[in-house]
């Protein structure tokens, strides 16, 4: 997400991947791919800049986890002397299939 600031300065975020277009008449307009428009404070070279930054981080990001695959949370449980310790969830019991 990019924030931006309405004219009356409440600040929200946009999601950049559904901004459609940015014009500048002489308010910032904000067009995403649905027809929603917003009138923003920023002008149209700083919302393409922040356009760009979120990008560079997304793809920086990206780089870092192909350089260290591991992840930064443990995704499952490790084996300890609780082997017997209850599952993290009760099992859900499969449908029979319809015949």
């Amino acid at each position: 997400m990019i924030v931006v600031t309405r004219l009356n300065g409440a600040q929200f975020g946009v999601n950049p991947d559904l901004l459609q277009r940015v014009d500048s008449a002489p308010d910032t307009i904000l067009t995403l791919i649905d027809g929603t428009k917003y009138i923003v404070r920023e002008s149209m070279s700083e919302v393409i800049a922040r356009v760009n930054e979120h990008r560079a981080q997304l793809l920086a990001r990206a780089q870092e986890i192909q350089a260290d695959p591991h992840p930064a949370v443990e995704l499952v449980r490790e084996s300890s002397a609780d082997e017997d310790a209850a599952p993290l969830v009760d099992p859900v019991p499969l449908r029979p299939r319809s015949r």
